[in-house]
């Protein structure tokens, strides 16, 4: 039984990353430029200058009739960068500002455009890709003073130089961000090849890997989803507020009917502040409260102290080579699962329900392997959330406690010198990758505990067969085999 398990249940198999899917967003995604805290709601009493651009910006918002000098907040330098500041005391839940859909990037905005008809058949994202590259090099475009504003790359980590991505050594981030960038330049060559190339009439500048991967980092930063009938949208203004730990809803952003001039009705993006604020306070929203803190640097290039964003991804997978494959594989499909299964392990959490199922599934084998005919078909998932037998229990005790150990020893660092260069002030992306490793250490340590208890409670455990025994009466409550079948066991 061991070697079926085994052969199937390397470092590898147990713990890589899950597969990316670009903008499978569970909240909306908004942009943190460079953030020094993202734990309070911070307070600007003083006034600091902004850029030009974004006196420029504010003047075209004025114009286009988004703003007016009712309009409570106002772009503003920030810790993270720029932000939005209250101009007065605003109350939770208050609108601080709405925004047309005449003025959204999204798939509509492309579709209305003129590579609208040779970007039809695109994923939506790729579509409204190309057209943030495009107009953003157009200068006539109506967008060109928002462009102005924007960043050139945040600290997510898919901009990370080589240097700096050797800080990541052994994480799952590290995995995650190469996998996103091989997938994003596969894509843009692809679009180069089919799209941009035979159409240089609609792209006539150069476009670069450089440029794509901007496209893409705005995307995945400053984005809204979850909107009714929106599931990808830029929003101007909107897209300049930051993030706080401190907020913990995500119910701030609406569509709406409403006035979108004086003589227009249009769809209206409105956000509204979560929290009470004073004059010169920094307006924060949640970006998600589900995402990991691997997710948030990825995405938008920070992470948060708390350790409850921590998160490790044990990935789980039925090998082709098992003797049994097709029996397993039906019993883990009629139970919501697959020939691969990913369960996220959090900091302080029980283990997801379904791990050790799953676990115990992959594992079967040897004497147990009757678990696996069709007579228990219906019943055998109740059966693997208990202990199967000793040996099945004993053996994913060992491999998960093996893999721990060996992808401890994949990082460069232990965990007291992460602590130990923590007490320093570092830069922004070391200490995301300081933060990064840390808390991956800790969950892997946390995992290895766990079933390493299980190991000692082996001898205490009930299994399948006393448990059987039990319901047909044939066992005593201590575990006793009653009558002559004593004889048997």
């Amino acid at each position: 039984m061991a070697s079926v398990f085994s052969a199937c249940s390397g470092s590898a198999f147990l713990f890589h990353s899950r597969s990316f899917f670009p903008f499978a967003a569970k909240g909306p995604l908004l942009h943190l430029k460079r953030p020094l805290s993202a734990n309070c709601v911070a307070s600007l009493r003083t006034e600091i200058s902004v850029p030009p651009a974004v006196d420029t910006f504010w003047q075209w918002l004025k114009e286009e009739g988004v703003v007016s000098g009712k309009t409570p907040v106002k772009p503003g330098v920030v810790p993270e960068g720029l932000g939005l500041v209250a101009l007065k005391d605003i109350s939770r839940n208050e609108v601080v500002l709405q925004v047309p859909k005449r003025l959204w990037i999204n798939p509509d905005a492309v579709a209305a455009s003129e590579i609208g008809k040779v970007c039809s058949g695109l994923k939506p994202w790729l579509a409204v890709a190309l057209f943030l590259i495009r107009e953003r090099s157009s200068g006539d475009s109506l967008w060109k003073h928002y462009f102005s504003i924007l960043p050139r790359e945040t600290d997510s980590t898919i901009y990370w130089s080589e240097e700096e991505l050797k800080e990541l050594q052994g994480t799952q981030l590290l995995n995650t961000t190469l996998s996103v960038k091989e997938y994003v330049e596969s894509e843009f060559r692809r679009l180069e090849e089919e799209i941009i190339l035979p159409n240089k009439k609609l792209f006539p500048s150069p476009i670069t890997l450089d440029d794509f991967f901007l496209a893409f980092g705005i995307l995945r930063s400053r984005a809204f989803s979850r909107l009714r009938n929106e599931n990808l949208v830029v929003i101007p203004l909107a897209d300049l507020i930051n993030h706080s730990a401190r907020v913990t809803t995500e119910d701030h952003a609406y569509e709406i009917k409403g006035a979108a001039g004086l003589f227009s009705w249009d769809y209206l993006f409105s956000l509204r502040s979560p929290l009470s604020l004073k004059a010169g306070d920094q307006v924060y929203i949640q970006y998600d409260l589900n995402k990991s803190n691997a997710e948030l640097a990825l995405d938008y290039g920070f992470i948060e102290p708390n350790a409850d964003r921590n998160a490790y991804t044990l990935t789980l997978q039925i090998s082709e080579s098992d003797p049994f494959f097709n029996d397993k594989l039906d019993i883990a499909e009629s139970s919501g699962f697959g020939e691969k299964a990913y369960f996220d392990i959090f900091h302080n959490r029980p283990l997801p329900p379904g791990l050790l199922p799953y676990l115990r599934l992959v594992a079967l084998g040897g004497t147990d392997a009757f678990l696996l005919e069709s007579i228990f078909r219906n019943s055998i998932w109740g059966h693997l959330e208990l202990p199967v037998s000793r040996d099945n229990e004993e053996l994913i005790c060992r491999v998960v406690r093996e893999t721990c150990k060996t992808a401890l020893a994949g990082y460069h660092t232990t965990i007291e010198e992460d602590q130990k260069l923590k007490e320093a002030k570092l830069d922004s992306r070391l200490a995301i990758a300081v933060g990064i490793r840390e808390g991956e250490k800790k969950l892997l340590q946390q995992i290895d505990e766990i079933f390493k208890e299980k190991e000692l409670e082996l001898d205490q455990l009930e299994y399948y067969q006393e448990r059987r025994l039990k319901d047909l009466g044939l066992c005593g409550e201590n575990g006793d085999i009653l009558g002559d079948l004593g004889k048997f066991f």
